[in-house]
């Protein structure tokens, strides 16, 4: 998305390695700022962090920021998806709605205190279908077919997927203030 433009993106591979701050807030929105201050008191640049999940209609929401550890275990995709699956079960399939949400954090040196932060959200809506298909993608994406597709997450090819997701979404809404960097 920055291709050609004014801001040369670094990854972690860029920097020197430092350590991964517990996922503790309450939102999204709280720990995709916890990352990306972590990121810039480690390295003094602009930096860039998400966090994302799934919500689902009849969990109240849930499993939200819980989504990577939903069955106990922090990134246990299979477990997390049989747990969600099971909690389903007895849901009807007009009642199965849900979203992948996902909060990106754009934080500049200087502190929260400077007003230096910006925090865009992206949605993608959707249903969860009672068995996995596909192969692409990974977490919920095997049940997680989006609004106007058949298809699930896990069978669209990545560059369908990056084009219609949540952290697409939300990073094509960071582009404005990327480039007011430039």
């Amino acid at each position: 998305m920055l291709a050609g433009g004014p801001v040369e993106v670094l990854g972690l591979a860029d920097v020197p390695e430092f350590p991964d701050a517990p996922e503790t807030g309450a939102t999204f929105a709280e720990n995709a700022l916890a990352k990306a201050r972590d990121a810039v008191a480690a390295t003094g640049l602009p930096s860039i962090a998400d966090d994302s999940g799934l919500a689902v209609d009849a969990l109240n929401g849930m499993p939200g920021v819980l989504s990577a550890r939903w069955s106990g275990r922090h990134g246990d995709d299979e477990a997390n998806l049989r747990l969600l699956l099971g909690q389903l079960a007895d849901v009807p399939d007009p009642r199965r709605g849900a979203a992948f949400v996902c909060a990106a954090a754009l934080v500049l040196p200087g502190g929260p205190e400077s007003g230096l932060e910006t925090v865009v959200h992206g949605e993608w809506r959707g249903r969860i279908v009672r068995e996995p298909r596909g192969a692409n993608g990974f977490g919920y994406d095997p049940v997680f077919v989006p609004d106007g597709e058949e298809r699930t997450s896990a069978e669209l090819s990545p560059d369908e997927k990056d084009a219609a997701s949540h952290r697409g979404r939300a990073m094509r809404a960071l582009l404005p203030h990327l480039h007011d960097l430039g």
